[in-house]
């Protein structure tokens, strides 16, 4: 390294290697004058002057050098300012490069945790409807443990009709599991007046001839199927009418209670001599919905029922009714001629008020005449409200 006032120069710079070789040019050269010299006095005078016009070029390449070194410390300056200046005006771009980063981080940061928040929300409705799911699983698996069972089926049947029947009616119009007379005992027994009189409501479930019938993937299996309905129905049906259908004690008909649209709907649609064969037993086969509906009939029978009951009652309520108002008037009469009276009181004191203030402003005004006797009759009584 060379180091030429403040600048510093490499040994493999092209300036310091021309300036070395011309030094190097100059030596070689007075090197060979000085041999020259040794060698013959008559060309001492023309070496003499080559000297001095290599003096005179070593000056002027000093003068060169000076004014080369003067340039390149002046390079040097503005290469050093404007290095300078970059620096400054890269560090504030970094410094805006990393404040730019720094708010973009820091939003997508706020962004991502919002994200991720949202996330686990969404993540905990999942597992919620997930857990819900599971459960209702759960709730198919034992609906179908307690409809695969018989007896298990007829009390869901049972609690079905008992939860319609409940919604429909007063609770002092039905009883749950009456025993008839023939110590049978029905699943519902509606109060009705005579006629038709209290009529019987059982639950009945032909699950498995349904299922078989819905199974069926051939029309072997399809005839055994329905065959297998029809008798299920039939057997229902029969024994509905000779149970619950006794003469003087129930109505003459019965409700068979079927706790499935599906079947229901399944028999109006494909075996519709089943229902014509109940309606021949007097049997009606009733869904949940056409259940409720009958229901709602009966109610209006049982309302009308009642009102007959206490028609005695309300008479007699009205006739209470006619003598409250009968006293009601003759008290707003005595209260009317009250207010006559009070008014022909008030129409009296205002007469003698008049009198004492015209007496008042006699004397005010020293008027001592004789005042006019006024007569009694002045005093006009009011009417009655609606008189005259």
């Amino acid at each position: 390294m060379i180091k030429i006032g403040e600048q510093v120069f490499a040994w493999n710079d092209p300036l310091v290697l021309g300036v070395g070789g011309v030094v190097a040019l100059l030596v070689i050269l007075l090197l060979l004058v000085l041999r020259a010299a040794g060698r013959s006095a008559r060309s001492a005078d023309p070496l003499l002057k080559e000297l001095g016009w290599l003096g005179q070029r070593v000056q002027m390449l000093s003068d060169g050098q000076e004014r080369l070194a003067g340039g390149l410390h002046h390079v040097s300056e503005s290469q050093a300012v404007s290095q300078s200046s970059m620096l400054q005006l890269m560090e504030k771009r970094l410094a805006e490069v990393q404040e730019k980063m720094g708010e973009s981080l820091h939003g997508t940061a706020t962004r991502t945790a919002r994200s991720l928040g949202e996330l686990q929300q969404r993540l905990e409705t999942i597992d919620r409807a997930q857990a819900k799911i599971e459960k209702l699983s759960g709730d198919v698996l034992s609906l179908q443990d307690i409809l695969s069972n018989k007896q298990t089926r007829g009390a869901f049947g049972e609690i079905q009709l008992h939860d319609i029947v409940q919604k429909a009616l007063p609770s002092d119009s039905f009883t749950m599991q009456a025993t008839l007379s023939n110590g049978r005992r029905a699943d519902c027994l509606i109060h009705l007046p005579n006629p038709p009189g209290p009529i019987v409501i059982d639950s009945k479930f032909p699950l498995e001839a349904y299922e078989a019938l819905r199974r069926a993937s051939n029309q072997a299996e399809l005839n055994e199927a329905a065959r297998g309905l029809r008798t299920a129905v039939r057997a229902h049906i029969k024994a509905i009418s000779d149970r619950y259908i006794l003469e003087g004690e129930t109505a003459d008909g019965a409700l068979m209670f079927l706790p499935s649209e599906a079947v229901y709907a399944e028999l109006h649609a494909n075996f519709p001599e089943l229902v014509r064969e109940g309606f021949t037993a007097r049997v009606w086969i009733v869904s949940p919905t056409t259940c409720m509906a009958t229901l709602n009939t009966m109610r209006a029978v049982l309302k009308d029922a009642r009102m007959r009951e206490q028609a005695g009652a309300i008479r007699k309520e009205l006739s209470m009714l006619y003598a409250d108002v009968e006293r009601l008037g003759s008290r707003v009469e005595n209260l009317d001629r009250h207010f006559g009276q009070a008014a022909k009181d008030i129409a009296e004191i205002k007469i003698s008020s008049d009198k004492a203030t015209r007496r008042a402003r006699r004397l005010d005004n020293f008027d001592f005449e004789e005042l006019a006797p006024e007569s009694e009759t002045a005093v006009v009584p009011l009417t009655k409200p609606g008189e005259g």
